[in-house]
């Protein structure tokens, strides 16, 4: 049997609660049809605002939401989405199917649906094709308090008051879709960039910077060693692609290979974490730096039918897998990662809701983010496992674990795809005499929930065993468990 020791009267550090952040984009229907419809819409909803999306996302306990983008923010032009709609000019997007913005979702829209569903905005700014004034003026017009050109205009829009933005991205993945730029020059453009990304009325900005793709380990390199005393945090993107990049595979259909593929795949964003972090320490050993994971998850083909440039897919017990074995990694590397961000909210890649017009559904990853929401600002325990079984020449249990006000949360993924995994928990360090599970898991690989059956994979209650000095559970094959101990 597999055994887990936790010292629950030894916490570490904090799990930031925005490692269960997310990510909307101006791509397919994420934002149109997906988070807004708009006020003259027979959907229900609020001020244009879909309110089955935002009952579902605040039920989720969202904590903060990244916004244009992606590729889309270093092509967007903020002044192009305030004031009256019918006056908005329409644009291309030019990443993403070439369609036609009409720039109807703008600054307000965005910021009222965080107000709506409880989370922190988090605004990527355009570098790419933007300017230095273009940015700073959008700053100010969110966030100064005082008589300015910007303040009047966004007061003229109809809002008084200023909001307060903490999380601004200065650029995106501009070594590709950004700009395509070399990491020395980035670093001087963020440098020039973030002087002008201003504190207004006691507003306080945390900077983000541009990091790398994958494992360019230059390029954190080059960030940190340039521009580590201007940045608050550093990003990185990592996307699960079972397949070779250009010749991705469907997200249903797969065969028990490409199931072990993709986890060996997913928890190689154990080592970029690992290896970042080290060249992060190198120049920041206190780790003021927050490493921000604000892109990751499956990318799989698109559906068929769908538009290719849309990115809508579906997703399955195997998405929910690869989602609980990232927040796991995301979890124990709390120390250094601060943000993560799903890609993305609503009917695009690995997405948490999937729509089609009136009709909604929650997909096997939202329910793993709701499973492993206690973990949010809980403090990290140790979690090793002794005698951990392996599949596939891998290990085949992964697992973290936290403790806040009295109650222990332990999330564990098991990969394997037919052995069943007895863990035993010790627990040291206090006395528990209550514990509940649940598990996320089906008979077949790829289920998932449809349209016509909404529920088909679903949480279900997990028998816990106790005893006098720890409990025990057994984690079926192929399964997300989440287990509360108090």
């Amino acid at each position: 049997m597999t055994k887990l020791i936790l010292n629950t009267d030894c916490p570490k550090e904090t799990i930031d609660k925005n490692i269960y952040g997310h990510f909307s984009e101006h791509l397919g229907r994420c934002i149109y049809g997906g988070l807004y419809v708009g006020e003259d819409s027979d959907i229900p909803n609020q001020e244009g605002m879909r309110l089955d999306v935002i009952e579902a996302l605040r039920r989720m306990r969202i904590p903060v939401l990244r916004w244009p983008g992606g590729c889309f923010a270093d092509e967007y032009h903020w002044e192009d989405g305030i004031g009256p709609k019918e006056s908005r000019p329409c644009m291309v997007n030019t990443h993403w199917g070439g369609v036609t913005e009409d720039n109807s979702f703008g600054t307000h829209e965005f910021l009222r649906f965080c107000e709506l569903i409880g989370a922190e905005p988090y605004i990527n700014g355009n570098l790419g094709s933007g300017t230095v004034r273009e940015m700073q003026q959008w700053v100010e017009y969110m966030t100064f308090d005082g008589i300015s050109p910007m303040a009047n205009k966004r007061r003229e829009n109809g809002r008084e008051e200023p909001w307060k933005i903490r999380y601004f991205g200065i650029g995106n993945e501009n070594w590709g879709c950004g700009g395509s730029m070399r990491p020395e020059y980035y670093a001087d453009e963020y440098r020039r960039y973030a002087t002008y990304v201003r504190n207004f009325s006691g507003n306080k900005i945390y900077r983000i910077a541009c990091g790398p793709n994958t494992d360019d380990y230059h390029w954190t390199e080059v960030l940190m060693s340039r521009a580590a005393n201007m940045m608050d945090g550093l990003t990185l993107h990592y996307y699960t692609v079972p397949g070779p990049w250009r010749k991705k595979t469907h997200a249903l259909g797969f065969s028990e290979q490409e199931w072990y593929e993709t986890m060996r795949k997913t928890q190689y964003m154990d080592t970029l974490i690992t290896r970042h972090s080290k060249i992060m320490d190198q120049y920041d050993p206190e780790r003021r730096v927050g490493l921000l994971v604000d892109e990751w998850g499956m990318w799989h083909l698109c559906e068929e039918g769908t538009n290719p440039g849309f990115l809508f897919q579906q997703n399955s017990l195997r998405d929910a897998l690869v989602a609980g074995i990232n927040l796991n990694i995301f979890n124990r590397h709390c120390e250094r990662v601060r943000m993560a961000n799903i890609a993305q909210l609503v009917n695009v890649l690995q997405a948490v809701i999937l729509t089609e017009g009136e009709k909604m559904i929650l997909t096997p990853t939202y329910h793993v983010f709701c499973m492993y929401s206690d973990h949010q600002d809980a403090k990290r325990l140790e979690a090793e496992l002794q005698g951990a079984p392996t599949a596939q020449d891998m290990e085949a249990v992964t697992v973290s674990a936290s403790i806040k006000d009295g109650k222990v949360l332990v999330t564990f993924c098991n990969l394997d795809l037919k052995e069943e995994a007895p863990v035993e928990i010790d627990l040291r360090g206090g006395r528990f005499t209550r514990g509940e599970a649940q598990v996320l898991t089906a008979d077949a690989m790829d289920e998932h929930n449809t349209f016509e059956e909404p529920e088909r994979l679903v949480p279900r209650e997990l028998k816990v065993e106790m005893g006098e000095t720890g409990c025990k559970v057994v984690l079926p094959p192929k399964s997300v468990v989440a287990l509360h101990i108090w």
